[in-house]
């Protein structure tokens, strides 16, 4: 079973219990009526990226479906935190690229998101033989992939939020939901 399709999601959710503010967090991003199971981070061969409303159609309740997920959790007032998927999609199709996971506390949105994209594309370039310095600046390595025609697209979903102020849990989740054919019909 290769996944042919994939869409990204994030959401957050608050409550008293950890638990239940995973389930809000999986809520408020769709997910919650399916059975997640998080798999390693490769973005398959020929998949194609479609919409979250597109990939929901896809689905049925209680469906099991491979993700890849990043999540976070505080329960401590006004504590910034993150949870980012990057995404790093090789040019030649037929070649696998990388899915990373970033969960972060005290990071922003665009700062979290930006290191798990990088993430993604590093890991990427490394396996297609792409030179550049780990220690370059993230616009300094994104122009030599760019040079090197190798790498066709990176991006990541990102969600945030800082802590309730009255110290309920509050969760974020970040996602990449893989579809196969075998996942036909039937949306929630």
């Amino acid at each position: 079973m290769i996944p042919d399709q994939m869409f990204l999601t994030k959401g957050v959710g608050r409550h008293k219990e950890r638990l239940t503010s995973f389930e809000m967090a999986l809520r408020d991003a769709g997910i919650a009526a399916f059975n997640l199971v998080r798999v390693s981070s490769i973005f398959p061969p020929r998949c194609r990226l479609v919409s979250r409303p597109q990939g929901l159609k896809r689905l049925k309740p209680g469906t099991v479906v491979f993700c890849v997920m990043a999540e976070t959790s505080t329960n401590e007032p006004n504590r910034l935190i993150a949870a980012s998927v990057g995404v790093a999609i090789p040019k030649d199709p037929r070649e696998h690229g990388y899915l990373s996971e970033h969960h972060s506390y005290g990071q922003t949105e665009r700062i979290s998101g930006d290191y798990a994209e990088d993430l993604a594309a590093e890991m990427l370039a490394t396996t297609l033989g792409v030179d550049f310095d780990s220690n370059q600046s993230w616009d300094e390595k994104r122009e030599i992939w760019k040079i090197s025609g190798r790498i066709v697209n990176t991006r990541n979903i990102t969600q945030s939020a800082v802590g309730d102020k009255e110290g309920r849990w509050t969760t974020v989740v970040a996602a990449t939901i893989l579809l196969s054919e075998n996942q036909a019909g039937g949306g929630v």
